[in-house]
């Protein structure tokens, strides 16, 4: 959490608060946009007051309007109608809204990295309240965004209100947001140190973030990643966009908004490390005779048209290079079922990709509640040395097996219906995935086990963890009186559906004359 206020609220928690006394009608799926652009307009306000008062500082005061001045220094330049002081002073008047449209608007014209970042027309266009407005404006107004760089107070409020508009948009609409907890699992296993992180449904960048995290944790320089990724929604796009520009993370994610199956906007990339959450089990994501040559599948069958999982692996592993290693998110339909999806999990297995297979826990998502698979994916299973911040790394050769790890009894409660991993729960899954990595570990039940070719394949390459991990006593750990409650109100349910059914039946045959004995 950020820093307190005087009310012993985080800062976080009191722009929440002020920030929902404004939301009236607005959906949340609007409304975060609304606020997201407010809190990047106070800082990006706040940096350039602090580079334009260094000029002056410096007796450059005849460059102080000059853009070029501030963008060297990854300053965005803001005109003096797009400055925070300025839209504070107008902050009553009834035109607010349109100045702050007119505001980002400018700030995105005269700064090329913010093209297609900021919130298009959308204070005017939502008749947003004047007075609860600048109420919210004056709670921002409290916040000195770069007055501590360690804290990054803004990379705070930002994460922490894409996590709150996640939860309440809930099921089926929060999927701009990949929870925390996960993003920091995938990133401590792959270790994205240097070198080309690709993400190909990057949602709001949270993927990139927590790279940047880790390459900060471990001492090293966030200058020796290259960032790309991509993502379908306009809306979300622009959060990616804010979202890495705040924490001063250059990042190419495309010339637009576009779909990676028929718009690729990264067509020759080869990535060191892939980090995706794409959508679940996506139907329909070509047409029939659609992407049927598509290089990449190359070497493969085509992924159905009924099921885009395995397209998203295809596209992944065809944009890793010599020494790529890819962790994704999966519904866990992707580790079994027959047709084309079987053939390409065998071929992937065949070509010996498969590092490890992780099945997690219910209730980590906010989109969703079904238990998902991460899978990790690597073009070198060989033996190598590696360099991560201080610590050289040696690597047996793993060529010919895969670690199947069951997290289903991990993770802690989290706001009431959710779960997430503990940071000891992380610990213990990276600290057994390089261990396994530098040398041959001991199976342990009910939590993961390591698989040759030859027992993968016996098993007709399905990669369902619970085929290979034993497990033991798990009776033991039901209880039995709480599941009979649960199938007998289930069985009552339907007996009395029944019933039920029974006698509309009776009825209808009553209506047409007839008379059941």
């Amino acid at each position: 959490m950020a820093k307190k206020n005087g009310n012993d609220k985080s800062i976080e928690v009191t722009l929440w608060d002020a920030a929902n006394k404004l939301r009236g009608s607005v959906e949340p799926a609007e409304y975060k946009h609304v606020v997201l652009g407010l809190i990047f307009l106070k800082f990006a306000s706040d940096k350039f007051e602090n580079h334009r008062a260094k000029l002056i500082a410096e007796g450059k005061q005849k460059y102080i309007e000059m853009a070029d001045f501030y963008n060297m220094s990854n300053v965005f330049f803001l005109e003096e109608t797009s400055r925070w002081s300025y839209l504070i002073k107008k902050s009553k008047q009834d035109n607010i809204a349109l100045l702050i449209d007119t505001a980002l608007h400018n700030i995105e014209k005269n700064n090329k990295a913010l093209k297609g970042a900021l919130p298009d027309n959308y204070f005017s266009r939502l008749g947003l309240d004047v007075t609860k407005l600048a109420s919210l404006l004056d709670t921002i107004n409290d916040i000195d965004t770069t007055k501590d760089p360690k804290q990054d107070v803004v990379g705070k409020v930002y994460e922490y209100f894409l996590s709150k508009f996640a939860l309440a948009e809930g099921k089926g609409k929060g999927e701009f947001y990949t929870p925390k907890s996960i993003v920091n699992l995938i990133a401590e296993m792959i270790e994205p140190y240097k070198g080309i992180i690709y993400d190909p449904a990057c949602g709001s960048g949270g993927m990139f973030v927590q790279s940047v995290k880790f390459i900060e944790a471990h001492h090293g320089n966030k200058k020796e990643v290259s960032i790309y990724g991509q993502e379908y929604t306009n809306t979300t796009y622009k959060l990616a966009k804010m979202n890495l520009a705040i924490r001063g993370i250059s990042g190419n994610l495309g010339e637009k908004a576009a779909n990676t199956f028929l718009d690729d906007q990264h067509k020759d990339l080869k990535a060191d490390f892939i980090m995706a959450n794409p959508p679940f089990n996506q139907k329909d994501w070509r047409a029939e005779n659609e992407l049927l040559d598509d290089p990449r599948w190359q070497g493969y069958d085509v992924p159905p048209k009924s099921n885009a999982n395995y397209g998203w692996i295809l596209n992944m592993v065809s944009k890793l290079s010599d020494n790529g290693v890819a962790g994704f998110i999966l519904a866990n339909g992707a580790l079994s079922g027959g047709g084309d999806e079987y053939k390409i999990r065998r071929k992937l297995v065949e070509n010996h990709l498969v590092e490890a297979i992780l099945v997690l826990p219910r209730n980590l998502f906010y989109t969703t509640d079904i238990s998902v698979t991460l899978w990790i994916v690597n073009k070198n299973k060989k033996t190598q040395i590696k360099q991560i911040g201080d610590e050289i790394r040696q690597y047996r050769d793993r060529e010919t097996e895969i670690l199947f790890m069951d997290l289903r009894q991990m993770g802690e409660p989290f706001e009431k219906k959710y779960t997430q991993f503990s940071d000891n729960d992380i610990k213990k899954v990276v600290s057994t995935y390089h261990q396994w990595q530098a040398k041959e570990i001991e199976n342990i039940p009910e939590f993961c086990y390591s698989a040759s070719f030859d027992e993968v394949a016996k098993k007709d390459f399905s990669l369902v963890p619970s085929k290979y991990i034993e497990f033991v006593n798990r009776d033991e750990n039901i209880d039995f009186d709480e599941k009979m409650k649960v199938i007998q109100k289930e069985i009552g349910e339907l007996l009395k559906a029944e019933a039920q059914s029974k006698v509309d039946l009776l009825n209808i045959f009553k209506e047409l004359g007839y008379e059941i004995l």
